[in-house]
């Protein structure tokens, strides 16, 4: 099963006893700020909950699987999250 954002909207206005468009725009300016966050190269921490930052990805060799051919794939930065301790303890 996954949750999809309508659902997590539905569950934050719910816990936060706010209207589903009040909790679509919190939800909304939350993932703005931390993906501009990101884009700075500054890390987003919330306690408990877990780190996000951007991490590199060296530049490496890889094979088109259509013909066979060796490719050249650049190094990247990309997006990464670790998760916390009170979000790992949760899961188990």
């Amino acid at each position: 099963m996954y949750v999809n954002k309508s659902e997590l909207i539905d569950a934050i206005a719910k816990s936060a006893d706010i209207s589903k468009a009040a909790a679509g725009r919190a939800l909304d300016g939350a993932m703005d700020a931390i993906g501009a966050a990101l884009k700075k190269g500054d890390m987003v921490t919330l306690v408990g909950f877990g780190t996000f930052y951007v991490g590199t990805r060296a530049a490496r060799s890889g094979r088109n699987p259509r013909t066979g051919a060796t490719i050249k794939i650049a190094a990247a930065k990309v997006p990464k999250f670790r998760a916390g301790k009170t979000l790992k303890d949760g899961v188990n």
